[in-house]
Parts: structure tokens; sequence; C-alpha cells
């Protein structure tokens, strides 16, 4: 069965895209914890960063620098922003696939949960 995040990325569910490229997709979360809240979720199915292997290397990068172009193309780079990769039920993962959140547009607190 196909996650939510592979349905946007064969297009069988519209989203409001922030960026997509050969390797990911990235797109304004539908329930916003931030003024500025956008996923940046890997194309290839990584059901979470704890199950990543060695071969998920260069792929996780170019996440991290996606999310970190994102953040700058949505005016948070003189702010500043938050990236959150959650991982688990107790990490506050709800969907099984990978995916960067990219947090701002107000100060974020700490500790955060």
């Amino acid at each position: 069965m196909k996650t939510i995040f592979q349905k946007i990325i064969d297009r069988e569910i519209p989203a409001q895209l922030a960026h997509e490229d050969e390797h990911c997709i990235a797109l304004h979360d539908i329930n916003p914890q931030a003024p500025v809240h956008v996923l940046v979720i890997p194309k290839r199915l990584i059901p979470r960063i704890a199950g990543a292997g060695a071969d998920d290397q260069a792929l996780l990068g170019h996440l991290l620098l996606s999310a970190a172009a994102v953040a700058k193309k949505l005016g948070l780079e003189g702010s500043g922003f938050r990236i959150v990769i959650n991982n688990g039920r107790d990490g506050g993962e709800t969907v099984p696939h990978l995916h960067v959140h990219v947090l701002g547009g107000r100060p974020l607190g700490w500790p955060p949960g």
C-alpha cells in the first residue's frame, strides 16, 4: 500500500509544491505548526531515518541541502529555521516515509516537545 507521500509524488493526490527535483519533492504541510512548514520528501521510499543505510547517504545529504534551499527560497535564511526528522511513534512519526520538516516564520521554542 502506498503512503500518502507516494501518492503525492505520483500525482494521485494534489499538493502545494515548494520544490521538486529528480530526487525529492517539497510541499507545504496541510497542518502547519509554524507560519512556514514545508516537508521535504525523498521520491525513493525510505520508511524512517533509523532504517536508512550507507547506500542512502547521498540522498540524505541531498534532502538536507534541499531543505536549506527551500528555507532560503521562502525567506527564512535571515531569521532562522528549524529542520526536524521524526522517527517512530514516540518521535512523532505519523507517515512511514522519511521526510524533513522545515519550520520557520516565528521564534521556535526549546525544548520542542
